[in-house]
């Protein structure tokens, strides 16, 4: 019964484990994209609600920790010019902002949609380990217990990165983040995974 007991123990985490994450649900790289120079300034803006600037530093700061991790000289919008609001200037005054900054990309991430989901958990599992009698036991009690139902937040981002300059769109990457524990978990494995991703893509040098 402990043995039983251990395994269902082991269920129940990786379950949570599975229902927990963030994940690169699909990206692009322009054909002609080269890899970006280490000594080129990256500036990391993220595009969240005004009452979210807590999500939008998490976003911002861990991902430019990623990119300083690869060598990059990469900086937050946020830590920069603060919470300003660059919706209310034009494309000439953003860009001449940014120019001023010596910034050569700008990597954009934007909350395409954040919300919840009510899912029904019923009261059994895949537990036939423990010999007959337990798992039929186990079975019979259970046939007459309901099951629960559970909240889960989903988060839609989008990440696309720009060369200044030329205002092409270098890459895209659009992922997902699914009942993380808090949000600045989420941003740090959003950070991981999308400089994997780009590593991968090969506009960032693998080390």
């Amino acid at each position: 019964m402990k043995k039983l007991g251990l395994i269902m123990a082991g269920f129940a985490i990786m379950a949570m484990a599975a229902c927990s994450s963030t994940k690169v649900t699909s990206s692009w790289r322009a054909n002609d994209a080269q890899q970006l120079q280490k000594e080129n300034k990256i500036m990391v803006m993220a595009l969240v609600p005004q009452k979210d600037r807590t999500l939008r530093s998490q976003m911002e700061n861990n991902m430019v920790t990623e990119l300083r991790r690869k060598g990059y000289n990469a900086v937050s919008a946020l830590q920069t010019y603060g919470p300003q609001d660059m919706g209310k200037m034009t494309e000439k005054q953003v860009v001449k902002q940014l120019q001023g900054s010596d910034v050569s990309q700008v990597l954009t991430i934007v909350l395409l949609d954040r919300g919840k989901e009510r899912n029904f958990v019923p009261n059994y599992g895949p537990y036939g380990y423990g010999g007959f009698w337990p798992y039929y036991s186990m079975w019979y009690s259970r046939m007459y217990t309901p099951g629960y139902y559970t909240v889960n937040t989903k988060y839609q981002w989008e990440g696309n990165l720009y060369d200044l300059k030329s205002g092409q769109l270098l890459y895209s990457v659009q992922s997902q983040s699914f009942d993380p524990p808090t949000t600045e978990r989420m941003a740090i494995l959003y950070g991981q995974q999308v400089v994997r991703d780009m590593t991968k893509q090969q506009l960032l040098t693998q080390r």
